[in-house]
This record gives C-alpha cells, sequence and structure tokens, in this order.
C-alpha cells in the first residue's frame, strides 16, 4: 500500500481541518480529491510529503510512518514521490533539458550519457521530444505543465501527488494533461489528484473522495454536485491564502512557491 491513512487529523495552525480521514491508494490507482476552497485538499496532500505533519491518528506513505517522521528523513520519504503544482514551479533561468538535469543531478544521478537518456525519454512520454532547447517563458502553460509532469516522473516514482495540476489552463488543455496522468497511472505509478472539474472525473475514471465541513468521504464522481466543489468552505473560518504555502523537494532543495488550499 503507497499510502495508508487510518482516522487521520489533519490540522493547519492549530486548527483542525480535516478529522477522521482513511486512505488507501494502491499501485496504478487514479485518485481525485475534491471540495471547496479552504476545505483541506492541499492541506491533506502536504501531510503524504511531510510538509504538514500527521499528530492524530495512523498514517503510512511509501512505507514511511508519517505520524513519527523526523525532518531528517523528510528527503528519504520525498525521492520517492512525484510532486506537481499548480503553478508548475519550474527553473525560469534555465531550459527545459537543464530542468530536468538539475533534478537528476540533485537527486544523485552522475552519469552524463544516462542523465541525457533519461531527459529525452520523460520528454518524449509527455511529448515534449523538440522544446528540450526552450525556457519556461517560451512555452505555453500546458507545454510547461507537461514539463512538470516530466519532471515528477525523473525518477519513476510510484506515487505521484498533483495539486490542482489543470488550475491553470484552459478546458482543453486540462483534458490532456489529465489524460497524461491517467495513462501513466495505468503504466506505472499510482496518481492522487486534487481538481475542481467535475468533468474530468466522468472522462478519467478514478477513486473520488471529498473534504467537506472537515469531513473526507469517498463519493461516486457522477453523483457529485458543482455546488459541493465551488466557492469557499465556510467551516474554514481561518483560512488566508496569503500564509499558503507549497515547496517541491528534490531531495535536500526546497523551491518555495504561493499557492491556495485550493
Amino acid at each position: 500500500m503507497l499510502i495508508d491513512y487510518k482516522n487521520v487529523e489533519v490540522c493547519q495552525e492549530a486548527q483542525i481541518v480535516l478529522n477522521d480521514v482513511t486512505l488507501q491508494v494502491d499501485k496504478g490507482e487514479f485518485v481525485y480529491i475534491i471540495g471547496k476552497v479552504g476545505s483541506g485538499k492541499s492541506s491533506l496532500l502536504k501531510t503524504f510529503y511531510g510538509e504538514v505533519p500527521v499528530k492524530k491518528g495512523e498514517g503510512t506513505v511509501m512505507g514511511f510512518d508519517v505520524t513519527r517522521l523526523k525532518s531528517k528523513r523528510l528527503p528519504q520519504l520525498r525521492r520517492k514521490l512525484g510532486i506537481i503544482f499548480q503553478d508548475f514551479q519550474l527553473l525560469t533561468d534555465r531550459n527545459v533539458s537543464d530542468n530536468l538535469r538539475f533534478v537528476l543531478n540533485a537527486t544523485g544521478w552522475k552519469n552524463k550519457l544516462e542523465i541525457d537518456n533519461r531527459i529525452k525519454e520523460v520528454l518524449d512520454l509527455v511529448g515534449m521530444t523538440t522544446k528540450g532547447y526552450k525556457l519556461p517563458s517560451e512555452l505555453s502553460g500546458g507545454e510547461q505543465q507537461r514539463i512538470a509532469i516530466a519532471r515528477a516522473i525523473l525518477n519513476n516514482p510510484e506515487l505521484i501527488l498533483a495539486d490542482e495540476p489543470t488550475g491553470n489552463l484552459d478546458l482543453e488543455t486540462g483534458r490532456a494533461i489529465t489524460r497524461l496522468l491517467h495513462d501513466i497511472s495505468k503504466s506505472s505509478s499510482a496518481v492522487v489528484m486534487i481538481t475542481h472539474n467535475l468533468q474530468l472525473l466522468n472522462e478519467f475514471p478514478g477513486k473520488v473522495f471529498i473534504c467537506e465541513n472537515h469531513t473526507f468521504k469517498e463519493r461516486t464522481g457522477k453523483d457529485v454536485k458543482e455546488s459541493e466543489v465551488k466557492g469557499h468552505d465556510v467551516s474554514d473560518t481561518n483560512y488566508n491564502p496569503s500564509t499558503e504555502s507549497g515547496k517541491l523537494f528534490n531531495d535536500n532543495i526546497v523551491i518555495e512557491t504561493n499557492s491556495h488550499d485550493a
């Protein structure tokens, strides 16, 4: 089991965001987490890679007990994950290939030929074979997200965490990105994806869980109403988007970004 949570409590700054979270994710599964802004989706996702600690309940991710995880062991956990964010988090001062090379170097790759071959492999996989020389600023939003996916799968993680990967994209581009992640889940990694787009749930089937009023429950995608995922969760009285942050971890390298607990 890649993720195994039983009766987990998720907190942000001493405030309980979600109660009694029970979730199991295994190899090859595609899992959606949905809910309104401020309902705790991103906070839950952050517990999977140790940015938000788990202090109550039982929880393991990739074999690591996240209720007892020490900071010195966080890089070991994070090297086993692929993490994708809504705002891409590409390094703007270098081209696509060098973005990917940076991650491989940071995670222990030494052989130049093996590095070059792996970069080519992942760019081929995400349909960006000819874009290695381009800077992020020269790419469309959809292209940048494809590169972010390529970066996430460089080290063949068994688990990919995607926090609103289609949130800044138009509908068709978002569908293409979700299709790519869905295909990846069928061939290799499990994917846990946060989204507000209910159309994706039916087009690319998977398990569906909703965060609502401090609860976490499994749902059937076709039964979820737009009103359940649009707007702000009224139970989150202390929600402040300016204090939220996301991190992409490549070994001990941390790239900060601002993002909502969307």
